[in-house]
Order: C-alpha cells, then structure tokens, then sequence
C-alpha cells in the first residue's frame, strides 16, 4: 500500500505518505527534512505516515505565524486521522522525534510507542543546542543568501563545528542553498527558539515502550539528550549507533536494526488497542 495525502490547513496544501504495510507508524522528518528524510531514516517492512510539515517538502507555509510544535504536532494528528489511524506508534528524527514525544504526552491514547531518533529537544524552549541554527536564520533574514552565507562561513560556530561535527556543519550550509532559503528562514528561527512544551513529570508518565536513539560527534543532536529523555520515559530503551560523520552506511543500517527490532517486540495487537 502506498499512497499521497493532501491536508489543507490554514490556507496550505500539506502533503503526506502513506506507505507499507503493518501496524502503523507516524514517523516525523527533522527540521529542513521532508519524504526523503522519512524514507532513508525508517526500515522498510511496516507502515509509515510521514506528514512533510509547513514549508517543508511539497507542504505549503499556511497563513498562521509563528510556526511552533504545537502547530505540527495538530497538523500530524490531523494527517493521522485522515489516515483512519486510531491508535498508532509515533516517531521521528530531531524535530520529528520532539514532534512524536509531544504526541504521546498529549494524546496519551492515540500513541502505542514511541521511537524518537537522535533527538534535539528535551523539556525546555530554545536550547544551546539549536543556537547555530538560530543563528543561520538570522543571517539569511537579515543578509539574504549570499551575503549570510560568507558569514556564517567564517564564523566561531562554523569553525568550531568544522572541527566537532562536520556533519553538522553541511546540513547548517545547507539551509543557505534551498531555492526558498528566505520564507523558510522564518520556519527555522521560530522553530529553534520553540520547544515540544513536555515536562519531565509528563515524560515520566508515558506508560508505553520507547527506544530512544542517539550517536556521538553530534553537536546539534547530543548524546546526552537521547540519554536523558530514556532515563525520564519508564519503559525506554537507549540505543547508541555509529555517527553518521564516521561511516553514513553503518549509521543507517544500525538505525534500521534497532527500529525493526523494537517494532518487531511490540506490534502485538494489544498495545494497538486503547487503554
């Protein structure tokens, strides 16, 4: 089964797949992602609903500002619900996986499970973590491409990311590239300077299985996120994998293991039924 959803919210046509077969997973792409992202993260073998969230992919801005986790997160249940999903595993990589937590903490019942994949969010707005990202939007909407291209190029930060997490730094150039560099400036900037709106009492909570992903040589997605969101959800497992930095086929194929493992040990009908 495979399939294209059209969402209109708020003056945008957003755009989801619905594709495979099996239990059913929401799974989220990161900040700057999209279908591609959804596809290469997730294994094959289950189904996966990724919405591409405002501005990203073939989604639509929309007329609502500013864009926040509680603007995606109502735009992914809404993509769930058109997908006839009741109960369903919620997942996804950086934002996507801040997007699956605020999920499951807000709609206890509609999330069987969680997967949240190198995460880069924890329980406040706007983390140090996200200040590069911060910091590249504010030079396109107040430079333009070019101009804030060449400095951010020869910034402290690009510097000390060249050294710490190259990867890092070709996704952060990245953003400089897009054909729609200027309008999505304003989805990063408001994005960076949000926060999924979980505490660590509601994490605490969550009384469904989890695996909690992370790897080093990461400075926008740390190590120690990943690690402390599994010691605050009760029945989380961590898993540390190889940086995609140091060997991208390893980084993948290990992703793809752990997911279809935890997938495999919980799709039982059970934890698909409400409670």
């Amino acid at each position: 089964m495979s399939g294209r959803i059209a969402l209109p919210r708020d003056g945008a046509t957003l755009l989801a797949t619905d594709t495979g077969e099996g239990p059913a997973v929401v799974f989220q792409h990161g900040l700057g992602g999209g279908e591609t992202q959804g596809a290469q993260t997730f294994p094959p073998g289950f189904r996966r609903i990724t919405l591409e969230c405002r501005g990203h992919g073939g989604s639509g801005l929309g007329e609502r500002r500013p864009f926040s986790f509680e603007m995606f997160t109502d735009d992914v249940l809404a993509a769930a619900d058109q997908a006839g999903l009741d109960r369903f595993f919620a997942g996804g990589v950086s934002m996507g996986a801040a997007i699956a937590l605020r999920l499951a903490c807000r709609h206890p019942r509609r999330v069987a499970g969680l997967i949240l994949v190198r995460p880069a969010w924890m329980f406040s707005a706007a983390p140090q973590n996200m200040e590069p990202i911060a910091e590249v939007a504010e030079l396109i909407l107040e430079h333009g491409t070019d101009k804030g291209r060449t400095i951010f190029a020869q910034s402290e930060t690009a510097s000390r990311l060249y050294h710490e997490a190259p990867d890092n730094l070709s996704s952060l150039l990245g953003y400089f590239d897009r054909p729609d560099a200027k309008s999505f400036a304003r989805v990063l900037a408001d994005i960076a300077s949000d926060g999924p709106d979980v505490s660590e009492r509601d994490a605490a909570a969550l009384d469904i299985p989890a695996l909690v992903i992370g790897n080093e040589i990461d400075a926008v997605h740390p190590l120690s996120t990943a690690y402390t969101l599994a010691a605050a959800i009760p029945d989380a497992v961590f898993a540390e994998i190889t940086p995609k930095a140091h060997d991208s086929a390893k980084h993948f194929g290990e992703l793809h293991t752990q997911i279809s493992s935890f997938l495999q040990s919980h799709s039982n009908a059970r934890s698909l039924i409400p409670s």
